[in-house]
């Protein structure tokens, strides 16, 4: 089996890119501690050695316990996917001080936190992969302050390469764009805002489609466990929207 004695701390693993890359793990052998703010729905539904906690990125306490929980689970860890995230179609006059706070504590400070309580957890030739985003390079109307977070998380993420490369451990970050998840990667939106977005998604896309959450998974298991002369680097998983490809006139 591909992952057989791996073991791994998924973030936000109870839903799309998080749980595709739980599901994978799982079924290549691997041990696997995923969280998420609320995983009672899947006690008892995954198979193999999975092991679940509750747990809010944006309370630093939970991020504390998860440290401790997965230190006594799971003792060295070769892999944390730092998946956890937060994000609404926000246009700037309708940003809040809550909304702006709520966005950069998950996606941020949770984010940073999450990686400093894990570092000592991680055996040499380890990684970690963090999730941002392809609205990192772009002004998407509406994701101001979510594509501002996610970028403090891919400069961090060269820092913890940097700080972390005399341990051998490597530090990567996969940016998805338009990605088919129960959500759409957005909060709090009606379903027929949700089919727009995708419209919108499916037609700027150079592919002119989403991706599924498995060519996610793929590559984030592919910089955890392949990629081992990789650090630092940023792996857009976007059809090519990142690159703005377009067809000759």
């Amino acid at each position: 089996m591909k992952y057989l004695g791996k073991k791994a701390v998924v973030t936000g693993g109870t839903h799309g890119m998080g749980m595709a890359v739980v599901r994978a793990l799982l079924d290549g052998g691997a041990e696997v501690l995923l969280t998420g703010r609320d995983v009672s729905p899947l006690a008892g539904t995954l198979p193999g050695k999975a092991h679940l906690l509750s747990s809010d990125a944006a309370r630093l306490d939970d991020v504390a316990e998860l440290a401790a929980v997965a230190a006594d689970t799971l003792g060295e860890l070769d892999l944390v996917f730092v998946n956890v995230g937060f994000s609404t179609l926000t246009p700037y006059q309708e940003a809040t001080p809550e909304v702006y706070d709520r966005t950069f504590d998950v996606n941020t400070k949770g984010a940073y936190f999450t990686a400093q309580r894990l570092a000592p957890l991680v055996r040499p030739g380890g990684s970690f992969v963090f999730t941002t985003s392809v609205a990192v390079g772009a002004g998407i109307a509406g994701m101001g302050l979510y594509s501002a977070a996610k970028a403090a998380v891919r400069s961090f993420a060269r820092t913890y390469a940097a700080e972390l490369a005399p341990r051998g451990i490597r530090v990567n970050v996969v940016s998805p764009g338009y990605t088919d998840t129960p959500t759409m990667g957005v909060t709090g939106v009606p379903e027929a805002v949700l089919a727009q977005f995708k419209a919108i998604g499916d037609e700027i896309t150079p592919l002119k489609r989403h991706a599924t959450a498995e060519e996610v998974a793929a590559a984030v298991l592919f910089l955890a466990f392949e990629a081992t002369f990789t650090t630092g680097t940023d792996l857009p998983v976007d059809g090519g929207l990142g690159q703005r490809l377009t067809l000759p006139a």
